[in-house]
């Protein structure tokens, strides 16, 4: 047997058990395969308008219907997951990218570089998604740059708190001190021996950041300052229904469940991917 193919097959073997991991997995696939099929195929166009047909209830030709515009929901459902997931992979990025290296260096550093940048990030902190949206449109002007930059942003202290506190954590590890009395220098040990032991919480944290990603981007778009037409988005979706709620409430819950089952999905995955990486969880099973 290959090395390594013994513990890859052991945490599937032990993922497919998983009631969590599985059915967020499945949810989340759902979601992804929805936002990779609108690349290549929709049942109608998203961005062409037929006011004539306006409000059609679900048929053959429109399966979920259409808008007050008349197009067709369902394809600005599986438009729209492409823009959330769009915003959403691009946000986390950043804040993973920028978080990571900077909790990394605070941990590594210590004294006043931790301090600043420690301060630095709950002064980013108290900036919220949507306030920081607000003041880039002020600026800018609405858009999906504007969202993607403004969750980005505030993603950027929650992974720098949580790389802070998991590196401390594996540098007062014995292996860790020993690499320090054979010589290596703060920069090897971060790379060969910190990064590694905290990558499997950076996961975690990363797919429960994607979901509050998303609920932050349905939510600026929802207000105006996210996704601008005639670019379909799930927030611009239940912005423009709620004037219908009486007379077609089904134009909010449509997209009001896409929004749930992504959400759902990924806290789901999260929690399993956090059972399943927890070496003390591994043994146990």
């Amino acid at each position: 047997m290959p090395p390594g193919t013994r513990p890859a097959t052991g945490f599937w073997r032990r993922a497919l058990r998983h009631r969590s991991f599985v059915l967020g997995a499945a949810l989340s696939l759902l979601v992804l395969g929805a936002a990779l099929l609108s690349l290549i195929w929709t049942p109608w166009s998203a961005y062409d308008i037929d006011v004539a047909a306006k409000l059609h209830p679900p048929s053959a030709a429109h399966w979920l219907g259409t808008d007050v515009l008349g197009r067709d929901i369902a394809s600005l459902l599986l438009v729209g997951a492409r823009s959330t997931i769009m915003v959403g992979v691009i946000a986390v990025g950043i804040g993973l990218t920028f978080g990571v290296c900077l909790g990394l260096i605070a941990a590594a550093r210590k004294g006043w570089t931790e301090e600043l940048i420690m301060r630095m990030s709950d002064f980013t902190f108290a900036f919220p998604a949507v306030l920081s949206a607000i003041m880039l449109a002020a600026v800018v002007g609405p858009g999906m740059v504007t969202s993607i930059t403004a969750i980005g942003i505030f993603q950027i202290p929650i992974f720098v708190r949580v790389t802070r506190g998991s590196a401390n954590a594996v540098w007062a590890r014995e292996f860790v001190l020993a690499a320090r009395a054979a010589g290596k220098g703060k920069l090897r040990i971060t790379i060969e021996h910190v990064l590694p032991n905290i990558l499997s919480i950076l996961i975690v944290q990363a797919t429960i950041q994607f979901a509050l990603a998303i609920l932050a981007e349905a939510a600026l778009s929802y207000l105006g300052l996210g996704t601008q037409p005639p670019q379909p988005s799930w927030g611009r979706m239940l912005n423009d229904a709620q004037t219908l709620l009486f007379q077609s409430p089904m134009l909010a819950v449509y997209p009001g469940a896409a929004i749930a089952i992504a959400v759902l999905g990924l806290n789901l995955l999260g929690d399993g991917l956090r059972d399943l990486l927890d070496p003390r969880l591994a043994r146990e099973r």
